[in-house]
């Protein structure tokens, strides 16, 4: 009776095996399933019991009693209930990611306004969401309710790869064509959206390998709608780009499209001025006037990270971040609650609970079965059959005397009653004399056309608390009846739970490691430079072991559901890194800090814009009353925290630790004197000693540079004060200007192109020559 009666108090002495109380009674109907007309059935009546019951006990006004109730279909009818809960919070979170990304591209200029290219951005994520979906749901891939979380996350990605383009096509010339516009803007930006697609996509797909159906449909599906949206960017939002590039060559307004003004009325307001004038660029650059958080990374963060002290910092961090996971991963526990896979107001929550309170003295109620058909009668047989029973019966996770067998209780009538069931002919004609003392055991008998085809034996686990005694104990029935001489197979409805605990840590290791090595060789193909890539790769290592340990602060378990997050680990710890690992290896600059400032210049605010916008993908997931859903956004969280800090924080500064990677192929001229004390010239310095690492060639093809120095006075100059063109000739210009410092010459204008600003702001040049 004690999976029957919970809270038990027993006699005392003499009755000391007498039940005088209990605080809790557990019933259990069983339904009819033989046949197809009772499966059909018997899933009426529960359907209809689920409907009903609620109302039924609110009108028997239940006053000395509490009830819980479960049925065999009610968490298939839980899973469904989360996924009808989630679907509002989509609409929610598609209106915050247009709100962020609409706000985040809005500029104070009319005509450089993105507001109509970051609206139609999540514009291109949802199609990509419709797309992929309808196509795999036509195709007759299931459907489950962990890919419900992938809309969220698609959403938030997908505008990452506008970010990156928005900030690419800022950085052309406004008075170029737009096609030559978008050349240069796919030029740069596509490399690094092909980079995070692939090895998106590829993390999703190496999920596809595991063993479990719910991460094998939530990768399908994410992975796909990937590709999707990578092409919906570069074919749909790039065509947007481009509508909205012949606006702006226009001079048009971005909302009413009428042709605006483009310098500034002193007699109007500035409301007016505001609103009504437009298409400013900046003059020193070519480019659109430099954003604000651009220039933070360029004049205060990344100088301030490439500080030596600042370094030292970072590495002490990145130290105890690391020590920090890897305690927290070896805290990890495994397994999954039951009561999570329900939402937090459903029913079966009390009913885990009271089982928990009342019942978790014994575990499940184990049912051996005899597979095949085996001549009971025959006494070696029944004798190998009472030997793996008590094999089983002497494992640690079971009650020997609570164990439940008709064969044991067949021969113990027999003896009684002086039946003979050492023949086929008495062992099957007695078995009436069975059923009439003990009918339930007629349940346990499998017969057809006069043969036992299959019978089953019940033995009771006790002591059976956390997920590792669970997999242990699986492991070891099923190793024990394995040996069994007698065909046996042990079986409960709750091993498909325990199932997952043996395979989760081999298949998160496997699909782990795989993807890794995959994002390795991705990495060293779209990287150009070895060590660079061996970095992407270990940010990849690095931000899933800070976020394995993390769960465990978080009180987030290893299971089949935070498994599908480290899958996601696998491809988003490489966005970040990638972007700006890219960015550092393709500058033009001379040094390796400098190289560090310039990739966190380019890409540094569109890595927090994607980080931002990502984590608000997922944030109202924190508001479901779902675990599923709220684990995802826990994970999701700290995968794009951590990810953003490696791309931020720990690679730039890492980067500036081997200067191997600051080799380009770009050719470039690098100002340099001699006898220089400083970066910058002066009226001190002597032209004749301007040398150059590299020849440079003029206009009409021939090398004017020989054996890397500048042999004639005034080589090098820069652009004549407001004038927009640059002087072919070696003459110096006498606006105020000694001809020793300011002097004319193409081929450095032809070189630098839209580096003049920044070579003003490192002090490189005379900043009385702009």
């Amino acid at each position: 009776m004690g999976t029957f009666l919970g809270g038990v108090q027993l006699g005392r002495g003499a009755a000391a095996s007498r039940v005088q109380a209990a605080k809790a009674l557990r019933l259990v109907y069983y339904l009819r399933e033989d046949e197809a007309a009772d499966r059909e059935s018997s899933l009426q009546w529960l359907e209809n019991f689920l409907k009903r019951i609620p109302a039924e006990l609110e009108a028997l006004n239940l006053t000395s009693v509490q009830l819980a109730y479960f049925t065999s279909i009610s968490r298939q009818e839980e899973f469904d209930g989360n996924i009808r809960k989630v679907i509002p919070l989509f609409s929610i979170t598609y209106f915050i990611t247009i709100t962020f990304s609409i706000t985040s591209c809005l500029r104070v200029d009319c005509v450089r306004n993105k507001v109509w290219v970051a609206a139609f951005g999540v514009l291109s994520s949802g199609l990509a969401v419709l797309s992929s979906f309808g196509l795999l749901l036509f195709c007759g891939v299931p459907f489950v309710v962990t890919v419900a979380n992938a809309p969220f996350l698609i959403l938030g990605v997908g505008v990452d790869d506008m970010f990156i383009m928005i900030s690419s096509w800022q950085q052309t010339n406004p008075k170029n064509k737009v096609e030559k516009r978008m050349a240069e803007t796919y030029a740069e930006a596509a490399v690094s959206i092909t980079i995070t697609t692939l090895t998106d996509v590829l993390a999703f797909y190496i999920g596809i390998m595991t063993s479990f159906q719910s991460v094998k449909s939530f990768c399908l599906y994410t992975g796909t709608a990937f590709i999707f949206c990578y092409l919906y960017n570069i074919t749909f939002l790039g065509a947007v780009l481009a509508l909205n590039g012949k606006r702006e060559e226009g001079n048009r307004h971005w909302l009413i499209c009428t042709k605006v003004k483009n310098i500034v009325q002193p007699h109007r307001s500035c409301l007016y001025n505001m609103c009504c004038v437009g298409g400013f660029s900046d003059k020193s650059s070519g480019g659109e006037g430099e954003h604000p958080m651009n220039k933070f990374f360029r004049k205060y963060y990344g100088p301030f990270l490439t500080q030596i002290w600042t370094k030292v910092l970072v590495v002490l961090l990145y130290g105890g971040f690391l020590a920090s996971s890897i305690y927290g991963c070896t805290q990890m526990k495994e397994g999954i609650d039951l009561r999570n896979l329900a939402s937090d107001d459903s029913y079966v929550i009390r009913y885990y609970d009271w089982e928990d309170e009342y019942f978790s003295e014994y575990g499940p109620r184990v049912m051996v079965t005899i597979t095949e058909n085996v001549p009971y009668w025959n006494l070696s047989i029944r004798n190998d059959i009472e030997n793996c029973m008590e094999s089983l019966e002497n494992n640690s996770y079971v009650d020997k005397n609570l164990s439940e067998s008709w064969l044991r209780m067949y021969e113990d009538v027999s003896r009684s009653h002086s039946l003979n069931i050492d023949t086929k002919a008495f062992f099957m004609g007695n078995l009436s004399e069975l059923f009439k003392l003990f009918p339930e055991f007629e349940w346990d008998i499998d017969i057809r056309y006069k043969e036992i085809v299959a019978s089953r034996f019940f033995i009771q686990t006790v002591k059976v608390t956390t997920a590792v005694d669970e997999k242990n104990l699986l492991n070891q029935l099923r190793d024990l009846a394995k040996d069994c001489k007698i065909p046996l197979m042990v079986y409960h409805p709750a091993f498909i739970y325990y199932d997952q605990y043996i395979v989760i840590v081999p298949n998160t290791i496997q699909n782990v490691g795989i993807a890794s090595g995959v994002m390795l060789c991705v990495s060293l193909l779209l990287i150009p430079n070895l060590l660079c890539s061996l970095w992407v790769t270990f940010a990849i290592a690095s931000v899933i072991v800070g976020v394995a340990g993390f769960m465990t602060y978080w009180d987030v378990n290893l299971d089949s559901i935070s498994m599908i997050n480290l899958v996601i680990c696998i491809g988003f710890s490489v966005d970040f890194s990638a972007h700006i690992s890219y960015a550092f290896v393709s500058s033009e600059k001379s040094t390796v800090n400098e190289k560090a400032v310039d990739a966190l210049y380019l890409l540094g605010y569109p890595v927090i814009q994607g980080a931002i916008s990502t984590i608000l993908g997922v944030i109202v997931l924190s508001a479901a009353q779902a675990y599923i859903f709220r684990t995802f956004f826990k994970i999701m969280f700290l995968v794009i925290l951590f990810g953003a800090v490696h791309g931020l924080v720990f690679i730039p500064v890492f980067l500036t630790f081997f200067g191997i990677c600051g080799k380009s192929a770009n050719k470039r001229v690098n100002i340099k004197t001699t006898e220089e004390n400083s970066n910058s010239f002066s009226n001190t310095q002597n032209p004749n000693h301007v040398g150059c690492y590299e020849n440079q060639i003029d206009s009409n093809g021939a090398n004017f540079l020989e054996d890397n120095v500048i042999t004639q006075p005034n080589d090098i100059g820069m652009e004549k004060p407001n004038s927009g063109y640059l002087h072919s000739n070696f003459s110096p210009v006498s606006q105020n200007h000694d001809s020793s410092s300011c002097v004319y010459q193409d081929n450095a204008v032809m070189v630098y192109k839209n580096q003049l600003k920044q070579l003003h702001a490192e002090g490189k040049i005379n900043p009385d020559c702009p």
